[in-house]
């Protein structure tokens, strides 16, 4: 963080990564607004300082079982954040890739539009939310409102909450 901010105090977007080595080499190729909470889970604590710099994090996770999971929890630790203009993507790698391989294997500017394009919360939220999910029984849809509604809950009061809310009602119908 403290080499972030040496570059640039307000960053347009802060990628959060899982390693330090993955942020070093990010850093390697120009990408200086990576950082890493080096090992442990990201926690409310971390997002709120992150987004005190940064209107836009994008969370980019390995493509494994536990970048999988990571980004879940990242996620759902970010649900309380989510006021006032602030924004998460979610950029979940290839199977077998990590920043520092994949930015190698496609060069930076590909990489710099993965970022770009990653997934809003939103639509990770209720792409998981609805998976192996039947949308088109009550059944499948009470399941959806019900594995929804306790992250949605911690989402803060305001624009975002309310749509988050019309999208669950719209899918649940």
């Amino acid at each position: 963080m403290y080499e972030l901010l040496r570059k640039q105090n307000k960053p347009q977007r802060i990628l959060l990564v899982e390693g330090y080595m993955d942020v070093i080499a990010l850093h390697q190729f120009g990408i200086h607004y990576a950082v890493a909470t080096l090992g442990t889970a990201t926690s409310k604590a971390h997002l709120e300082l992150l987004f005190r710099f940064s209107s836009e994090l994008v969370f980019c996770f390995d493509g494994d079982a536990a970048g999988v999971e990571a980004a879940w929890r990242a996620m759902d630790a970010a649900m309380p954040c989510l006021k006032g203009g602030r924004q998460v993507r979610i950029m979940l790698l290839p199977q077998g890739s990590d920043p520092d391989s994949l930015i190698r294997e496609i060069g930076v500017n590909e990489f710099v539009v993965r970022i770009f394009s990653a997934t809003t919360l939103s639509e990770y939220f209720f792409e998981k939310m609805t998976a192996n999910l039947d949308l088109k029984f009550i059944e499948g849809r009470a399941g959806l409102v019900e594995k929804a509604r306790p992250y949605l809950d911690k989402l803060p009061g305001g624009v975002y909450r309310d749509l988050m809310f019309a999208r669950l009602k719209e899918l649940s119908q």
